[in-house]
């Protein structure tokens, strides 16, 4: 179970739970009214059904030479969510840690991600206290 591999500067979103079709596509809406679909590989691919964070853990470290650097993951929370709260999981400095992102915020996560122009601690260090990524303030 390999993990697919992202499209040229653009990060993996993974749908994990596919109870419902017409979330996905909602997900998908609302990932393109943010500007996210541009920046995003969307793979819905049943064999990734209820996927583990260690079980993707243990996939991208057996693909060394390919590894993904993060994962977007569009599980059961995200696809019943209003705000489409993606889990981002890190694979490579700190594998397993998570924070989740509104589809709102992702293509700013995304994109900075890609371009290394900040890590991914610097956005879950950011976020509030359930956990989520809601941008990172004024800066007064």
């Amino acid at each position: 179970m390999a993990l697919p591999q992202p499209a040229d500067l653009t990060t993996l979103v993974l749908r994990t739970d596919f109870r419902d079709d017409a979330a996905w596509e909602a997900l998908r809406a609302a990932l393109d009214a943010a500007g996210g679909l541009s920046c995003a590989t969307c793979v819905s691919d049943p064999r990734f059904a209820g996927a583990s964070i260690a079980a993707l853990l243990a996939e991208d470290a057996a693909a060394e030479d390919e590894a993904v650097c993060e994962v977007f993951l569009a599980d059961a929370t995200t696809l019943a969510d209003p705000e489409h709260r993606l889990l981002a999981v890190d694979l490579y400095t700190e594998p397993g840690r998570t924070v989740r992102i509104p589809a709102c915020w992702y293509a700013d996560m995304s994109t900075n991600l890609g371009i290394a122009n900040m890590d991914f601690a610097e956005f879950a260090d950011a976020a509030d206290p359930s956990g989520t990524f809601r941008g990172f303030g004024d800066a007064d």
